[in-house]
């Protein structure tokens, strides 16, 4: 049975037109067809720590979290996130007023962005961008403005100027990831001053995503937006556990932020999921009170990886931007004579059996991406090893 149609109207949503099937799932299918090894979708391959897991157990079989949960999240885990931001970063946040469980950071800024925006509403967004930002702002109405991160020395750059630019009469929000996904870039102090004074000038929201909080390396440091002067009452800080906890398929994320924009997302938020992940948010809560060694292990492990992963793409041709945070590495295909990263990364498994993710989807400005590919570092040393000797002896230099 086929479904009937006006001829003048498709059945998708025109402000939805413009997105087809996503990138993710396009090369995670070419890794299952061509049996290779998929350094593109964002997911560790093996799970997070036993106790956490543990956890959850102990809530489905004490019967905690198999109904439906309380709208805002549960009292524990509500304590736990504010604990969280109060020990991690000074910020005093009311577990009962200013936090809200999503399902998943991606919730989270769906929510965020249909409650936040009216139609004709401009966006501002750091590019590349994680691909959910373009798609959230368009069901909400909305225009998204590019501004660009460019490399330079070894790092993609914000550059301020071309922000300040960018801002308008019709800017309603800005749409901030530090660390930030693809390019591993996390945001310093000078840069973020610069963004505060800005909001603060121009009266503008803030939605910063925090995603990987956790995952910073070397001589980087993650500021929260809302530590700044002025920031904390018009900033929608959203974090998650999937990235810290190695848990991603629990979906558990949440937001901190003044009541007003709390009462605000949460009537977005109620007609989504309403609720999720009832016992998994019991375990979540007792996660975020693991001890500190945690949470250096797992960077310590990260920045391993990186190293690796990093040394391997080096060898086999590529110019590597080694990250400051995230689990990703972007890398330049041009030193190999390629310039289309989206055909690099097609022709990528049946050439080396490796996926990656070409960067060009991730930008507006599709030919500033162009030549950019990105590997997920978050895999077994062994995995990481094996797909740069098969890059190697594919003869990718």
């Amino acid at each position: 049975m086929t479904a009937m149609t006006s001829s003048a109207r498709p059945l998708l949503n025109r402000r939805l037109a413009e997105f087809g099937t996503t990138i993710f799932a396009e090369m995670s299918a070419l890794a299952l067809r061509t049996g290779s090894i998929n350094l593109g979708q964002g997911f560790p391959d093996t799970d997070g720590p036993e106790e956490v897991r543990e956890a959850a157990v102990r809530a489905l079989r004490d019967g905690r979290g198999n109904q439906y949960p309380p709208g805002p999240g549960i009292p524990e885990l509500r304590t736990a996130v504010a604990a969280h931001q109060l020990r991690r970063y000074g910020l005093s946040y009311d577990p009962d007023t200013e936090v809200l469980v999503t399902a998943g950071a991606t919730e989270a800024i769906a929510a965020a962005l249909l409650a936040l925006l009216e139609p004709g509403d401009e966006v501002i967004a750091l590019e590349p961008y994680y691909d959910s930002y373009a798609a959230c702002v368009a069901m909400a109405g909305g225009r998204r403005v590019p501004v660009t991160l460019r490399p330079h020395e070894g790092r993609f750059h914000l550059d301020l100027d071309e922000l300040r630019d960018a801002v308008t009469d019709r800017t309603r929000l800005l749409l901030i990831n530090t660390p930030h996904n693809p390019t591993g870039t996390v945001l310093t102090r000078e840069e973020l001053t610069a963004i505060a004074e800005l909001a603060v000038e121009r009266d503008l929201l803030v939605v910063t995503d925090e995603v990987y909080e956790h995952l910073v390396f070397d001589d980087a440091e993650h500021i929260p937006l809302s530590t700044f002067p002025g920031m904390r009452d018009r900033t929608v800080t959203i974090s998650s556990s999937g990235k810290t906890f190695s848990f991603t398929g629990w979906k558990v994320g949440w937001i901190t932020a003044p009541p007003e924009l709390v009462t605000a997302v949460r009537s977005a938020k109620q007609f989504l999921t309403y609720v999720s992940a009832g016992p998994f948010q019991y375990a979540i809560a007792e996660a975020l009170a693991l001890p500190e060694s945690y949470f250096t292990g797992l960077r310590d492990d990260l920045r391993s990886k990186r190293d690796v992963l990093a040394a391997g793409l080096e060898e086999a041709g590529l110019t590597v931007h080694r990250p400051s945070g995230t689990y990703f590495i972007t890398a330049d295909i041009r030193p190999l004579g390629e310039t289309d990263g989206i055909t690099f990364c097609r022709a990528l498994p049946e050439r080396a059996g490796v996926v990656a993710i070409p960067t060009s989807v991730f930008y507006d400005h599709h030919e500033m991406g162009a030549p950019f590919v990105r590997f997920a570092f978050c895999k077994k040393q062994s995995v990481l090893e094996e797909a740069t000797r098969r890059l190697k002896a594919a003869g990718t230099r």
